[in-house]
């Protein structure tokens, strides 16, 4: 059965977890994490894809923490079979190697909820915070909107380059482009489930958009290969952003997974800077650190949007950039694998636009051209 509501599994307020990890000490690390808690109920562990098979229909588990890489039946096959047959809520357990990360980013792009490292086992105060985090993940799983994986596109490579549209192929003919003016500029926020949806905008997206500024919370191991991804699929050109790299329309700039990402002025350019600051909200990068820097920069000539993700993070930042002027998106909760953060911004007034994932990109292109119009209007 498909996972689609957001109240606690069963009504009962426990979440029954499934442990699957071919390394018996971390199957013992996970499950005695999460035994902690008086929520969670662990009712089972597999140390292969076989036995979890076996192990889902006996103990019908509310959320799957599942290795990515595992004997006789690798972690993204067991996935795709479970999300076509049986989508449940899963949480990636990954090497921080970039191997890792790109199976990981496959898997999240099968339907996978989220993911997190494998634990350290060298540190009690890393364990400590490790914890926490895992905990507060599988609640948020638990409340997770999971989709048959009909219902998603495939991530077979060879579709990668395929993606781009003919449109944008055909755009590539036409000579010159007369792109809009550097004065724009597009913010996009996400966490749980925001690789799938930027990738679903930035697809969307017209080579000659406004510069694209994104922060997603991600590790500093996944941003670099997430970038390269969204690079392959995209008509932008879209980079991991480098400190003092001038933004221009046409090309999506990521925050690396261990800084904050501001939107500066040098002279009449916008530029990328990145900080190495303390943890905002939990974060690094932080939505509202890129948002806030984008009021105060841009104001009315910028367009911001904030996509799924656990938590509050970007709720202020978009209320801030809605009272400098700019047009504000969030998704809708019927599409949000989590409605934390857009739900929050949405509570706290600072959405103009509530939309389902689909029709966001064609919403920002429309105020960009809106913006164009009347900077027109006022012969700038």
């Amino acid at each position: 059965m498909a996972h689609n509501n957001m109240q606690s599994p069963q009504g009962s307020g426990r979440v029954k977890v499934l442990i699957i990890d071919d390394s018996a000490l971390v199957r013992k690390i996970l499950s005695e994490v999460l035994s902690r808690d008086r929520s969670i109920d662990v009712v089972g562990t597999a140390g292969d894809a076989y036995v979890a098979r076996e192990k889902i229909k006996q103990l019908d588990p509310d959320v799957l923490t599942l290795d990515v890489e595992m004997p006789k039946m690798d972690g993204l096959t067991f996935l795709r079979n479970l999300m076509r047959l049986r989508p449940t809520p899963t949480i990636m357990v990954s090497s921080l190697t970039e191997h890792g990360a790109d199976i990981t980013l496959d898997a999240l792009a099968l339907g996978a909820v989220d993911y997190l490292p494998k634990p350290k086992l060298d540190l009690a105060a890393t364990l400590s915070d490790y914890a926490e985090d895992l905990v507060a993940k599988v609640k948020m799983a638990a409340c997770a909107k999971v989709r048959p994986l009909t219902e998603r596109r495939s991530v077979s490579g060879g579709s990668l380059d395929a993606r781009k549209s003919a449109d944008a192929v055909l755009a590539k003919r036409r000579g010159p482009r007369h792109f809009r003016t550097t004065e724009r500029i597009i913010a996009i926020g996400a966490s749980t489930g925001g690789t799938e949806a930027i990738r679903d905008v930035l697809t969307r997206l017209p080579p000659d958009a406004p510069g694209v500024v994104i922060a997603q919370h991600i590790p500093k191991a996944f941003s670099t290969p997430f970038a390269r991804r969204m690079d392959r699929l995209a008509s932008m050109t879209v980079h991991e952003a480098e400190d003092g790299q001038a933004i221009l329309p046409g090309h999506v700039y990521i925050a690396p997974g261990d800084r904050h990402l501001l939107l500066a002025r040098d002279g009449t350019r916008y530029i990328c800077r990145l900080d190495d600051g303390a943890l905002v909200n939990r974060h690094k990068p932080s939505v509202d650190v890129l948002f806030r820097s984008v009021a105060q920069e841009a104001g009315p000539n910028a367009i911001g949007v904030l996509l799924t993700g656990m938590g509050k993070d970007g709720a202020a930042g978009l209320g801030e950039m809605r009272a400098a002027g700019s047009p504000t998106i969030a998704q809708d909760e019927a599409t949000s694998v989590v409605w934390g953060m857009p739900g929050e911004a949405v509570a706290l007034g600072a959405v103009d636009h509530v939309l389902p994932l689909s029709r966001i990109a064609d919403a920002v292109m429309r105020e960009a051209d809106a913006m164009d119009i009347t900077k027109a209007a006022q012969g700038a």
